[in-house]
């Protein structure tokens, strides 16, 4: 077993083993724990008492962080000739049809999110083998098949985040930077729990929120009271 650097030392030191923290102590404390030279993100994962296999128990939404993601999101918008200009205007850094989807098919997939039409979405099922392993296939569910793209972009831009639990039952997703304040990152990391808390399905029994655990890109987990963002 490899030993724990200083500061790695001093991180754990700062944990208090079994202690539930409340969202904002967490916040403050994952920055505190967090020694990267570069701007790390602050990352959540919420392990949900659903089983993802029935199509009933499914959780995915979308929400817009109030302080943003801190990322630099390269969004691609395939869209028709009348649309282009919004959505260059929106923020989109690149718009256009035809030249993209030729270029995806020859392996390009430079961008994090994709926003098209509903019209043009059957030009865009053949990229489906190479844009669904990667996570950018197009779905109406996460707002990126929209008649309004200007504003699907705007909002991609300013922050919106679209999620969903993984087949073991946990929803993972970053919520912002180390370099937020820890009052950015609990007013992220609550809206996002309020979204996780209306999507509760029907059909889940007994507990919904089995735990949280808030940490940055290289640090260690700090364990969240469900109960403080309720």
């Amino acid at each position: 077993m490899s030993k724990l650097t200083k500061n790695q030392q001093l991180a754990a030191s700062k944990i208090e083993a079994g202690k539930a923290y409340t969202i904002d102590e967490a916040s403050a404390l994952v920055k505190e724990i967090t020694t990267t030279k570069f701007d790390a993100s602050v990352d959540i994962d919420v392990r949900l008492g659903v089983d993802p296999r029935k199509a009933n128990q499914m959780v995915r939404g979308v929400v817009s962080l109030p302080n943003g993601t801190g990322k630099v999101i390269r969004v691609l918008a395939l869209c028709t000739p009348d649309q282009e200009a919004a959505a260059k205007e929106a923020g989109a850094d690149y718009v256009g049809l035809d030249e993209y989807i030729e270029k995806i098919k020859g392996g390009w997939t430079d961008v994090d999110v994709i926003i098209t039409m509903p019209a043009i979405m059957g030009k865009i099922g053949a990229l489906g083998r190479i844009l669904g392993p990667r996570g950018l296939m197009p779905n109406p569910k996460s707002g990126t098949v929209t008649m309004d793209v200007a504003k699907a972009v705007k909002e991609v831009k300013q922050g919106k985040i679209d999620f969903k639990v993984d087949k073991t039952g946990i929803v993972h997703t970053s919520i912002g930077k180390v370099s937020f304040s820890s009052e950015k990152i609990a007013e992220n990391a609550k809206a996002f729990m309020q979204t996780i808390i209306k999507l509760k399905p029907q059909t889940a029994k007994g507990t919904y929120v089995k735990s949280i655990y808030l940490s940055s890109t290289m640090s260690r987990g700090v364990k969240v009271d469900p109960k403080s963002v309720e």
